[in-house]
């Protein structure tokens, strides 16, 4: 029976794991979880399968849920994230957790010896030049959750890293792909979280609209693969039926398909190296999908991309700038203050601003992360 910790239980991923684990509960248990402000969900949750170690965001909630059910341990803040995350008993940390928030519970539970599988790609853009020695010299698992980092995962098995010609991200093209710059400009909210394909919550939805997720998902796959970012590729591909492929030297292209349902790389990063039946998933028919479609991205029509190659390839502290402003430049555009292409110009700006560190401490990482976010509040006067 392997022990998980889910945090970000109420998020699209966090759901989506409670029911892999509830159809195999003979092989999983959730013996910790955190939420964030969704308490009523989290509360249907908690309804469903029993858990013992519960954090949440805020205190107040943990005081409520404490005096609702005293027979459950509460925990709150990023302390308690910590403390869910490093518990004896816990064998694997699922990390759903939305952005920077997610880095220091994931860097405690590797020291802890917990294997990670994990869906906050924010904590290998911002600070992978301090995860993977951690994760070498702990010795545990980093395993992808991302549907296209998991089928690069897979597309690799049982190959040598040498043999890598290049990787190959395919993207949606998020809920814009057929408008031209001059019709983003007066795009809503609303149309931006009509993503046509995927599920997701409304962070992701955005930068899925922004590119600026396959921007994060390129720097993520940097440190995931050891590959120089010359070797990552993006492509849109509509349909995404193809997850992501791996190119080798030989000129042999080795893909991942199967139909948009995150459960399955969840499940398959619970699972490795083995696959179970995925309950209630819908099989993959060639002949009824009969076309697939690729292109190139025109980065001069989304900037996003281009953006996250320029911070990769400095590296540094940059990457950490630019998921900072993104991440508050994202919020920002949620909750109407600032409009759709004003995103990609903030990060721009801020990235501009940044005075560059070569190789910074975790202590560094946390005060950049703050300054990008209040440099983009200063030049929107929502500081």
């Amino acid at each position: 029976m392997k022990k998980i910790c889910v945090l970000g239980v109420t998020g699209s991923i966090g759901t989506q794991t409670v029911d892999v684990v509830r159809n195999h509960s003979d092989e999983f248990e959730i013996v910790a979880m955190s939420a964030g402000h969704n308490i009523k969900l989290l509360e249907d949750i908690m309804k469903d399968i029993a858990v013992q170690h519960i954090c949440v965001q805020e205190q107040r909630d943990k005081e409520y849920l404490e005096k609702k059910y005293p027979h459950q341990c509460f925990y709150s803040g990023t302390e308690g994230l910590v403390q869910i995350a490093t518990l004896e008993n816990v064998d694997i940390v699922l990390n759903a957790i939305v952005g920077f928030a997610g880095l220091l519970p994931t860097i405690k539970a590797i020291q802890s010896h917990k294997d990670i599988a994990l869906a906050n790609k924010e904590t290998l853009v911002v600070a992978g030049h301090l995860i993977i020695p951690l994760v070498k010299e702990y010795g545990v698992k980093l395993l992808p959750v991302d549907s296209e980092h998991s089928a690069i995962f897979q597309s690799l098995n049982g190959e040598h890293h040498q043999d890598i010609s290049k990787i190959i991200l395919t993207a949606s093209g998020g809920s814009f792909r057929d408008k031209t710059r001059e019709e983003l400009k007066n795009v809503t909210v609303e149309q931006a979280l009509k993503h046509p394909n995927w599920s997701m919550g409304a962070k992701i939805t955005i930068d899925s609209a922004t590119l600026f997720n396959k921007g994060l998902e390129v720097m993520e796959a940097k440190w995931l693969f050891d590959v120089d970012y010359d070797d990552i590729e993006v492509l849109i591909h509509p349909e995404s039926i193809i997850h992501s492929m791996v190119e080798y030297q030989d000129t042999s292209v080795i893909a991942q398909l199967g139909t948009p349902d995150m459960r399955l790389p969840i499940q398959y990063a619970l699972t490795y190296p083995r696959r179970f039946p995925l309950i209630n998933g819908k099989k993959l028919s060639l002949s009824d999908v009969k076309t697939l479609h690729f292109y190139t991205p025109d980065t001069n029509r989304f900037k996003a991309l281009d953006l996250a190659y320029k911070a990769g390839r400095l590296g540094g502290s940059m990457p950490c700038v630019l998921n900072g402003a993104n991440e508050q430049a994202n919020s920002l555009f949620l909750n109407h203050k600032i409009q759709f292409l004003d995103i990609e110009r903030l990060v721009e700006e801020t990235m501009n601003a940044h005075q560059w560190i070569e190789n910074p401490t975790l202590e560094q990482l946390v005060e950049i992360d703050q300054w990008a976010r209040y440099y983009v509040l200063n030049r929107v006067g929502e500081d």
